[in-house]
């Protein structure tokens, strides 16, 4: 392990009857997001009888198991000795991950909160449009609302704090922004994080074969586009890519 998480973590936690956490840090940070779904990739490749259902979060990974099958004792065992296998905060990244290009109109009528996220980090609205649509981030976790990701780290200059009162609605495609990280909303919802990007990419979609359209370790990048570009891509957006390619990311 690193010296930073060395006295604490990693850390195994009983949840329920039939449930461990494995917990990596106390706090999101790119080795402890990467940790959790290295190890959740590492348990799913092991393909133990009686697990159930394994998760990832921002710094830990879950696992629901089948107390019948596979004993509380057996299964922390095999968790503990995984977790000497090797430092998980410098592992290689889960296989299969994609690369996700989604065009994103910044600022104006359809994100207005831009202008008010640029000045909390201490940058013009231009130059803080550069720095977020030139960053590749990961999907973090998906969470709060279904097929939603939570995504980053972006640099520290956008570590800046929810807002104090919320924003009665934003749609659905909305990139918001607050400590560090984007949330791209994947249905229409309140919410006390800045809007500062618009896109018409459906998280969610229900008549998919896969309804989640993301998935923990892919990585976004947000490129910018006019609104009249944007309403182009809205009439003609059936398979609610909104415009986005993707390809695989390849190591």
């Amino acid at each position: 392990m690193t010296s930073k998480y060395a006295d604490t973590f990693p850390c195994i936690r009983t949840v329920g009857l039939d449930g461990l956490l494995i917990s990596f840090a106390d706090t999101m940070a790119e080795p402890s997001n990467r940790a959790a779904l290295a190890f959740r990739g590492a348990i799913d490749a092991l393909n133990w009888a009686g697990v159930l259902e394994t998760s990832a979060s921002l710094a830990s990974a879950y696992v629901r198991f089948d107390p019948a099958v596979l004993p509380h004792s057996d299964i922390k065992d095999r968790l503990t000795h995984l977790l000497a296998q090797q430092d998980w905060y410098k592992a290689a990244m889960p296989a299969g991950r994609r690369l996700w290009t989604v065009p994103t109109v910044y600022g104006g009528e359809l994100a207005p909160q831009l202008d008010d996220a640029a000045q909390a980090a201490g940058l013009e609205p231009a130059e803080a449009v550069q720095r977020l649509s030139a960053t590749r981030v990961r999907v973090l976790t998906i969470g709060f609302a279904p097929g939603q990701p939570y995504l980053g780290p972006l640099g520290p200059e956008f570590n800046i704090p929810r807002l104090k009162d919320l924003t009665p609605m934003v749609p659905e495609g909305a990139l918001v922004l607050a400590i560090s990280q984007f949330v791209l909303f994947s249905g229409p919802t309140p919410t006390g994080w800045r809007h500062v990007g618009q896109t018409a990419f459906r998280c969610f979609r229900p008549d998919a074969p896969d309804s989640f359209a993301l998935r923990p370790g892919d990585e976004m990048q947000f490129v910018p586009i006019s609104a009249d570009e944007l309403n182009a891509i809205r009439a003609d957006n059936g398979d609610g890519m909104g415009g986005a390619t993707c390809q695989e990311i390849e190591g």
